[in-house]
């Protein structure tokens, strides 16, 4: 539920004093709620806007950090597509990269739409530096 799930999680692991090591928790990046939590919107409007530019990731990445940063040991890229031009955005590779470095979190990505087994091939042979491979899963 675009950030209040990530609150939610957070503030019970620590209400209930769960120790980051004893447990597994992932989260994901890319897709903005804009629908003010209304069941009908106007014709043509969506509750969601997918936006993988760097711009975003910052901002979604400072708010997953804020909620459940110490949790998180994977990271993904939201419904990435052809289209949506995660694959070729060098600037976001790098922030992703950086992101593992700082964070110690792994990165992956969720896929949607066509030609997905053709996106994961190509995903995975991104590297940033020229030596490690950005995407983990």
């Amino acid at each position: 539920s675009y950030g209040l799930s990530e609150k939610f999680v957070g503030e019970f692991l620590r209400s209930n004093s769960v120790s980051p090591t004893d447990v597994y928790v992932s989260s994901k990046w890319g897709y903005t709620y804009v629908a003010d939590w209304n069941v009908e919107l106007g014709e043509g409007e969506p509750h969601e806007v997918k936006d993988h530019s760097l711009e975003n990731f910052l901002k979604q990445v400072q708010e997953t950090s804020e909620h459940i940063g110490e949790y998180v040991k994977l990271y993904q890229v939201h419904s990435a597509t052809f289209d949506s031009g995660i694959l070729t955005n060098t600037k976001v590779h790098e922030a992703l990269s950086k992101c593992r470095e700082e964070k110690g979190w792994k990165i992956g990505l969720s896929v949607s739409g066509p030609s997905q087994d053709d996106l994961i091939r190509e995903a995975m042979q991104i590297k940033v530096s020229g030596e490690q491979r950005l995407f983990d899963s």
